[in-house]
């Protein structure tokens, strides 16, 4: 390969691993730590503070135009001019100059338009935030401090129980819908506290592992798990829901308090409670787009549904989801619908209203069609009415807090012993073999650079064990300069030219740079596979070290060797202490 290919690759990979480093340079250098702390907040608190800064923001918008019209605008309001600027231009009218607080408000047809240009300027600010964490590289528990509990489901007891109610099951099918209900709340209830971006997944058959990075507490996150999430149906009170609705648009900041309870519970009767409607937004996640004053007596429990569907209205060809009552709930279900014809009925799951239609008649038979959303929603609520018998036991197996102080001290530990560690080597290659070793310092700089923006390219989590892999990875990325230089040695001790020593050294370590390489690439694989926990972060970092390290050996020192003899009209080598 020639200098100008060799040099156009390093290039290429170079760019490319830095667009995979960006996302965690813009997260861990240049976002502000409040943003991180909203961003790594569940969807609801976002919304929430989204929400009050917009009534904030159009408050004082408005304040302002009340005392000065032309005033010129705040420069914290510089992003809303843009917007005006583009509605002038929609609206084929001039863009005023320079641009006034009344400029401003009168590029909106309404107050209500203009809240909603301002909610998704942070909206869309927070949610970018979020997603630039997603693509960053994570800190382990063991550097960021936390909490990982292994969780068991009793998915035996669960079968017994629906056994009991004399439903024929597939016991595999069973198993996995139970599993995947029981992963669906967890994840529910854990986002909807606002926990700092849990790691929920599976775990064999019955166990779900969950990592909770952050200060979190014990006894609370217990709770939350332990707590039963059983579908049920319940009466809506709409007369307390529009007036709560009024009362929330008064006060979005100070209706709840920290832990979700309201602040003031007078202002719904007292045989009510307040729960959030929710939808599945655009990623899966369950959003909350309004609130919903439901009776706290339950009408029909969810154990009485025995399958769900989704079918075509035959009428309107619209979906709706169909789901049929055992004998018990039909029954039940027929007398409640008699009574509220005309009145609005809420499906609740794990004190979050899943939908909310009205009574159009008495259902009786205990077959029941509930109309009104798209497929996708429909396909949702299916899901949900599937799996409402599905009461799976929880039990926390094991637990393990990390305090957030010792994550910083192994933090501090770690880039200490990754730094003297690279120190002592590139110290040591440049004593050893002069000149020479500062192409192995740049090329093992270069490994460290690739080796963290794979990292972050694959969202991988760095841990302890991940660093200690970065470490040994220091040691054995110089072992192949330590080949090649040793080669060109040989080559110059036979009387060879620098041009001709570079050439033939390069081209006879690359066979033993390769096997020693591969060997150990393949015992990294087998280890990130078959290993879990630090075992699998250790081989992971190494796998990814090991593949740098013979790039930059081969690619990096050869180029840099080439343009020192071609381009600099070298003769002479500073490789060594003997070879002149």
């Amino acid at each position: 390969m020639s200098k100008r290919s060799r040099f156009l690759l390093i290039l290429v990979v170079l760019g490319i691993c830095f667009a995979f480093l960006w996302p965690s340079l813009k997260w861990y250098a240049y976002t502000p730590k409040e943003v991180q702390t909203l961003a790594l907040g569940s969807l609801e608190k976002i919304k929430d503070y989204s929400v009050a800064m917009t009534s904030a923001d159009v408050k004082a918008m408005k304040s302002a135009a009340n005392a000065d019209a032309s005033a010129v605008l705040d420069a914290k309001f510089a992003w809303l001019e843009k917007i005006a600027k583009k509605n002038y231009k929609a609206m084929n009218e001039k863009v005023p100059s320079p641009m006034t607080v009344g400029d401003v408000l009168n590029s909106f047809y309404s107050e209500a338009e203009l809240s909603t240009a301002i909610q998704e300027y942070y909206r869309d600010g927070i949610l970018a935030a979020k997603k630039c964490y997603q693509n960053s590289v994570k800190l382990g528990l063991d550097l960021s401090g936390g909490m990982n509990i292994i969780v068991k489901a009793d998915l035996d007891a669960a079968l017994a129980s629906q056994k009991d109610s004399g439903v024929a099951v597939d016991v595999a099918t069973f198993k996995a819908n139970a599993m995947a209900q029981a992963l669906e709340t967890l994840t529910s209830r854990i986002d909807r506290f606002g926990l700092t971006s849990p790691v929920i997944r599976q775990q064999g058959e019955d166990r779900i592992y969950i990592e909770i990075p952050g200060a979190a507490e014990a006894e609370s996150i217990n709770t939350i798990i332990m707590g039963k999430g059983i579908l049920n149906f319940r009466l809506v009170d709409m007369e307390a829901t529009n007036a709560f609705a009024t009362y929330y648009n008064a006060n979005p900041g100070a209706v709840f308090t920290a832990s979700g309870t309201l602040s003031d519970p007078s202002v719904i009767p007292a045989d009510c409670e307040v729960f959030g409607l929710y939808r599945k937004d655009a990623y899966g996640l369950d959003e909350r787009i309004s609130y919903l004053v439901v009776k706290k007596e339950i009408a029909l429990d969810g154990q009485h549904i025995k399958s769900a569907q989704v079918s075509a209205n035959q009428i309107s060809n619209e979906p709706e989801v169909d789901f049929v009552l055992d004998s018990e709930g039909a029954g039940i279900f027929a007398e409640f619908t008699s009574a509220h014809v005309g009145e609005y009925l809420a499906i609740v799951s794990d004190n979050q209203v899943k939908s909310n239609a009205v009574i159009k008649s008495a259902i009786t038979g205990g077959r029941v069609a509930i109309s009104g959303f798209s497929l996708t929603e429909a396909q949702n609520l299916q899901k949900v009415l599937q799996t409402a018998w599905l009461s799976v036991p929880l039990s926390v197996e094991s637990q393990q807090v990390i305090g957030a102080s010792l994550g910083e001290q192994a933090i501090r530990q770690g880039i200490m012993a990754l730094v003297i560690g690279l120190a002592s080597v590139l110290v040591f290659m440049l004593l050893y073999y002069k000149g020479a070793g500062f192409n192995a310092i740049v090329a093992q700089i270069l490994n460290m650079y690739i080796m963290f923006s794979v990292l972050s390219a694959f969202n991988l989590t760095l841990t302890l064990s991940s660093i200690a892999g970065m470490i040994l990875t220091i040691g054995m990325a110089v072992d192949a300069n330590v080949i090649v230089f040793e080669r060109i040695k040989e080559e110059l001790i036979l009387g060879k030219s620098r041009r001709s020593a570079i050439t033939a050294g390069f081209e006879n370590a690359f066979w033993a740079i390769m096997d020693s390489n591969i060997t150990t690439f393949i015992a990294a694989i087998f280890l990130s596979q078959l290993g879990t926990g630090s075992i699998q972060g250790f081989a992971v970092s190494l796998a990814i070290g090991v593949v740098s390290s013979v790039f930059t050996a081969l690619f990096v020192s050869r180029l840099m060797f080439d343009v020192n003899t071609e381009v600099f009209g070298r003769k002479t080598m500073s490789i060594s202490w003997r070879v002149k």
